[in-house]
């Protein structure tokens, strides 16, 4: 059986600290692949910098050699906000089996999971899979989240005793989308913090207020 991971984001734009979850995500548990979604309309934030079909292109650069991952762009024709368990939803009318995906994120995103949508079904419907993010270390979950402890498992764990919440201790790019936009804002450079391929495209298109 296929070992498929998803990560979802606003990705507004994509950076290196996406593609470590990642890496660091399939390492840990085994998975044959991780395909990023971008969202189509983030719930908990404004308004994107860059519209969807942007922000699509700038993942599928950003994976383009890495076939280990791959860019989907199944959220963008979702109308609504793309909630996680509305992804869920959406996949399982694809026939996928959700209860075999592992969902990657950061553990900054996972110490807020109670403010979720669908919030504690939620963590029955798929594994998690929870990657240290500078500032925010995936054992610290413990601590923060006493009431999910029992869930969690270090590093790639075993998978069939249910939904479970995989800690993975890894480096991270101590990079944020935020910090993109304004270095981007200010004219200043993005090298080392988005892929080569991306920065690119941000220029060519002149996106978040650079100019030529």
């Amino acid at each position: 059986m296929t070992r498929l991971g998803v990560l979802g984001g606003t990705f507004d734009p994509i950076h290196n600290g996406h593609l470590d979850l990642a890496a660091a995500a399939r390492e840990a548990l085994s998975l044959d692949q991780v395909v990023l979604l971008p969202s189509h309309v983030p719930p908990h934030r404004d308004t994107p910098g860059a519209s969807a079909a942007h922000r699509f292109a700038m993942t599928a650069l950003a994976v383009a050699d890495h076939p280990e991952l791959v860019a989907s762009d199944f959220e963008l024709a979702a109308p609504g906000p793309s909630y996680t368990s509305m992804t869920l939803d959406r996949l399982e009318a694809t026939g996928i089996d959700t209860t075999s995906l592992f969902f990657v994120l950061g553990a900054d995103a996972f110490a807020d999971i109670a403010s979720w949508k669908d919030y504690p079904v939620i963590l029955d419907r798929c594994h998690l899979v929870v990657v240290s993010r500078p500032g925010t270390p995936a054992a610290d979950l413990r601590r923060l989240l006493p009431d999910l402890e029992s869930r969690m498992v270090d590093g790639s764990g075993e998978t069939n005793a249910g939904s479970r919440v995989f800690l993975v201790e890894a480096t991270t790019s101590p990079v944020s989308s935020t910090d993109v936009r304004q270095r981007l804002a200010d004219g200043r450079s993005v090298a080392g913090l988005v892929p080569d391929a991306v920065a690119a495209y941000i220029r060519r298109h002149e996106l978040y207020s650079v100019r030529p």
